[in-house]
């Protein structure tokens, strides 16, 4: 599977296969082919999507018609390579010819609750079957055509990432909208066919919880081609009307969730070795409770819908703890020794585990700030959505012999924030009050290798 995709582009690309590199002596070099040009066909066939290219140049020879926009005309370009050899092409996009995007009204939808002065880009809403596959997205199924779904039985794009968050068709309707009752038509298809599925239940109080949750739980029970369930939260800001309240701030609510899934995670595990029914961290820290041992994570299917991230977190915590200690001592003695300190910035939601992180170092010079999120508001409190505005009004304006660690999650990868900020104004702005900034992935050891290459530089 490919990487997550960009959650917060600011822009949309651009229709066609255009080739964004090609590698320095491969097939496609070979060709005669450069960065520019757009495949228009392969072997005579048209290719919406990275998919069909793969598909269609499984082999060791492929013909490819090329538009060069240099001059406007189109070219054949026969390609041949070796077995288990790389065509060496790299295209701008994997969907060719668009995200396909939603077509529901769903009562939750993120994008409905965006700033008004939001950038246009971040309200596309997509729900392509592709980069369910390709990228981790969940999609609805909802607008997947019968064409589509047979293109999905037979080219095996599995794992499936479906959105699933009831299964009564009127409680469906009401989250989802008119076209709910597809969505479940084709995961159905999909379930029949034998295809694996990730499903992803978000929790709306007083919508699809209680009783609800419970037939939803029974009726993926009864499905194991549903290899994994994701249940989160609902995330509201404080743009929309629908929502004052959710598990985040509810403590009873998060207990009581925890405690219907547990029988449906117990009996899946004695059947089939899998918990398969997993929370999203915000159920636990909530709850006031630990979250489970890494081995009640079945491998981390669903990390990136927040299924584990803590888990795995802490466990690398203590990974450092017992295998790095001493490079954790010198980091601790160098900011001593300058008298510098290193400031972490994290969202509210992960400031109780960024914590336990710093006081590895035992020192007072290893910080922690939680960044609280009032441009979105309302339970927003996530390290990925912290935006410039609430950052620079919220750091200290002395910041002399002070190392800011920014989240690389913050950023888009034109390393914006979503409010439209900069990796660059932000540097600036901390450097006129007296900080460097060092970027970097929130995770211990990555955290660890940055620090121990900042303290090996002059500073």
């Amino acid at each position: 599977m490919a990487e997550r995709a960009d959650y917060a582009p600011s822009s949309i690309p651009e229709i066609g296969a255009w080739i964004a590199s090609i590698e320095e002596g491969s097939p496609a070099d070979d060709a005669g082919l450069v960065p520019g040009m757009r495949v228009l066909t392969v072997n005579g066939v048209a290719i919406p999507d990275i998919i069909a290219w793969r598909w269609e140049t499984d082999a060791e020879h492929c013909l490819l018609e090329v538009l060069d926009p240099e001059d406007g005309l189109v070219y054949e370009a026969e390609l041949f390579r070796e077995v288990g050899r790389d065509w060496g092409i790299e295209f701008t996009d994997v969907l060719f010819d668009g995200v396909r995007t939603c077509v529901n009204a769903c009562t939750f939808c993120f994008m409905s609750m965006l700033p008004p002065e939001a950038r246009a880009s971040l309200s596309l809403r997509d729900d392509d079957f592709r980069l369910s596959f390709l990228q981790g997205n969940f999609v609805t199924l909802t607008n997947v055509d019968d064409e589509d779904l047979e293109r999905i039985v037979a080219c095996r794009l599995e794992p499936m990432n479906v959105s699933l968050h009831a299964v009564s068709p009127d409680v469906r309707r009401r989250l989802i909208g008119v076209r709910a009752a597809r969505g479940i038509e084709v995961l159905e298809r999909l379930i029949e066919a034998g295809i694996e599925i990730h499903a992803q239940i978000v929790l709306c109080p007083g919508l699809n919880d209680g009783d609800e949750l419970e037939r939803t739980l029974s009726w993926i029970e009864a499905r194991p081609q549903i290899t994994s369930t994701a249940l989160v939260p609902v995330g509201y800001t404080k743009h929309q009307k629908r929502f004052t309240h959710s598990y985040v701030s509810d403590r009873p609510a998060s207990l009581h969730v925890i405690e219907q899934v547990r029988p449906f995670q117990e009996r899946a595990r004695a059947a089939t070795g899998l918990v398969r029914f997993q929370l999203s961290d915000e159920f636990y820290l909530a709850a006031g409770v630990d979250v489970p041992p890494a081995e009640e994570y079945d491998g981390y299917p669903q990390f990136y819908d927040g299924i584990g991230m803590l888990r795995s977190f802490l466990d690398e915590v203590a990974e450092c703890a017992a295998a790095r200690a001493a490079e954790i001592a010198r980091v601790a003695a160098s900011l001593d020794a300058a008298g510098t300190d290193i400031l972490l910035i994290v969202g509210e939601a992960a400031f109780d585990v960024m914590r336990a992180f710093a006081a590895l170092f035992a020192t007072e010079r290893m910080r922690v700030q939680a960044v609280r999120n009032d441009y979105f508001g309302g339970d927003v409190n996530v390290t990925g959505l912290i935006v410039e505005r609430d950052l620079l009004d919220q750091l200290d304006r002395r910041l002399d012999k002070t190392t800011v660690v920014l989240p690389e999650v913050m950023f888009n990868a034109d390393m914006l924030t979503l409010d439209g900020g900069s990796f660059e104004r932000i540097s600036r702005e901390i450097a006129a009050h007296g900080g460097e900034t060092l970027l970097c992935q929130t995770s211990p050891h990555l955290l660890l290798d940055a620090f121990v290459s900042w303290s090996a530089a002059p500073h």
